[in-house]
């Protein structure tokens, strides 16, 4: 069933829509290699699909070399696409002015170059992945140098034709964030089953992930920043209940953020600028919110109509007369009739 699903969803991801064709054209320059060890670039892993603000959508490479020319003596600020989490950055390089370089070799690529990605889920004991030194569920296999793979059936094309021959992968470790080349032999005789002896995931489901070392992003993202808190209120102290007044601290602004990224965080409200205390509520009924409706109370109330409807509960509205109270007839008794006296016959 995975198996269909990464298919399907591989199908999705080799016909992109107009959407996602808009969103980084789908198509930048994927660094091949990096002479600037200065430079926090990757090969093979980064593309760079902006410059100075403005998304690359030509690939005419003289356009991007005389953007980075005009540059020369300044920095130029480059939109980096990572296939590591499939995160955009932004990185500002200063360009030198006499070489007006950045030591970079660019080649045009698609974005979806990085899609054809074989994960390591499981390595029998003895089997020739065994022998190779690839490690279950954190390697991922990129390529090989005999040639360029294409698609989910391009490694097992590449294997079957290296039956019994070396053949040499590149194979990238997400615990230590590094990339080196495997050699292994594909036998069918190693006592088990797949020419390779190990079970591989392909499609969106195993895509490269970020590495263990960058912060964790939403959901389960940091939202305050501890150090920063306590170094705040170290810088405030705490000020007796008794006393002076106290007096006020001045709130410096934040400095401006030297990063240009793609999403711009709202800005807080000032500290001088705030209220104090809020204005007092009017008597009157407050209006009911027009925001946006909260989804979850919808879907309880809901089901919870659907499990009265089901249990036959009455409801507050119409309900029935309440069952006459218990103990039998009222404590006198039944009520007794009257008796009138005889008339007495009078005697002469």
């Amino acid at each position: 069933m995975f198996n269909a699903l990464n298919r399907f969803i591989s199908r999705l991801d080799g016909e992109p829509a107009p959407a996602a064709r808009e969103n980084h054209g789908a198509f930048g320059f994927q660094v091949l290699r990096n002479t600037n060890p200065q430079l926090a670039i990757e090969p093979w892993f980064d593309f760079v699909v902006g410059i100075n603000g403005r998304m690359i959508d030509d690939s005419d490479p003289r356009l991007f070399a005389q953007e980075v020319r005009n540059c020369a003596g300044s920095s130029v600020m480059l939109g980096l696409w990572s296939a590591k989490g499939q995160r955009t950055r932004a990185l500002h390089i200063p360009v030198p002015a006499d070489t007006a370089s950045l030591g970079l070799t660019l080649q045009w690529t698609p974005l979806a170059v990085v899609s054809n990605i074989w994960h390591v889920l499981d390595v029998p004991p003895n089997s020739p992945a065994d022998v190779a030194g690839l490690l279950p569920y954190s390697d991922y296999i990129l390529g090989t140098p005999e040639g360029v793979l294409h698609g989910e059936g391009g490694l097992s094309e590449l294997v079957e034709d290296h039956i019994g021959r070396p053949l040499r992968l590149y194979v990238y470790n997400n615990e230590y964030n590094v990339t080196r080349e495997v050699t292994i032999q594909p036998s069918r005789d190693w006592g088990g089953e797949g020419a390779l002896g190990c079970v591989l995931g392909y499609g969106a489901l195993h895509r490269l992930p970020a590495p263990l070392s960058e912060p964790v992003h939403a959901p389960g993202e940091t939202m305050f920043d501890g150090d920063l808190a306590a170094a705040a209120a170290g810088q405030a102290g705490f000020m007796p209940a008794a006393g002076g007044v106290v007096p006020p601290v001045a709130a410096t602004p934040p400095p401006p953020s030297s990063s240009a990224d793609f999403l711009v965080p709202a800005q807080m409200v000032d500290a001088q600028t705030a209220p104090v205390s809020a204005p007092p509520r009017s008597k009157k009924k407050e209006r009911p919110h027009h925001g946006a409706p909260n989804l979850m109370d919808d879907y309880f109330k809901e089901q919870e109509k659907k499990s009265r409807e089901l249990d036959n509960a009455p409801s507050r509205t119409n309900s029935p007369l309440p069952p006459p109270p218990k103990g039998g007839p009222p404590r006198g008794g039944p009520p007794r009739t009257a008796s009138v006296p005889p008339k007495e016959e009078g005697g002469e």
